[in-house]
């Protein structure tokens, strides 16, 4: 066993406690724009670069009853039917990303949704002007993230492992 292995081991119950209950999973899709744009793989760096796992992945072509059900909270608005359109014409990558505090931590890698308004440095910041064509969906949530992983993903399509450098990633104290 390596020596940061044994030490994450050699923490009592109430250290490990601690680093565990901030832990999260969160959905994002990436979407069809940035397929396009063939930048699919420097957005999943960003993520794991962060020290995110990611814990499930696929790619998925969403048709109009799943792009309803996950846009409910639009679909009375007038931009709707061009979302519908635009996320079903073509296929989206979908992925789980679990770790301390997710939800907020993808949300701040994401940035705003209206990308002129998004810094740089984000991934909507680097790779998109648009409010709709804004490369990617990240749950806003953890009440979210737990409905829309369930929409997305069997129990079984989602993995549990440990990084072999666990240790460093998080303190005791965190």
């Amino acid at each position: 066993m390596d020596r940061g292995k044994q030490e994450v081991q050699g923490r009592n119950e109430e250290e490990k406690e601690v680093i565990f209950m901030n832990i999260e999973k969160t959905l994002v899709i990436i979407k069809p724009d940035a397929i396009q744009k063939g930048v699919t793989g420097e957005i999943i760096a960003r993520f794991e670069r962060k020290g995110l796992k990611i814990v499930g992945m696929k790619m998925i072509q969403m048709d109009e009853k799943l792009a309803k059900e996950h846009y409910a909270h639009l679909a009375d608005k007038p931009f709707y039917p061009d979302l519908e359109k635009f996320v079903t014409e073509h296929p989206v990558l979908l992925f789980v990303a679990e770790g301390k505090e997710a939800v907020e931590v993808v949300r701040l890698i994401v940035g705003p949704t209206n990308a002129t308004k998004a810094p740089a440095g984000t991934i909507r910041g680097d790779f998109s002007n648009s409010t709709s064509r804004n490369v990617i969906h990240a749950s806003d949530s953890k009440e979210t993230a737990v409905k829309e992983i369930k929409r997305f993903f069997k129990n079984e399509e989602l993995f549990s492992y440990e990084f072999r450098n666990e240790y460093y990633r998080y303190a005791a104290d965190e």
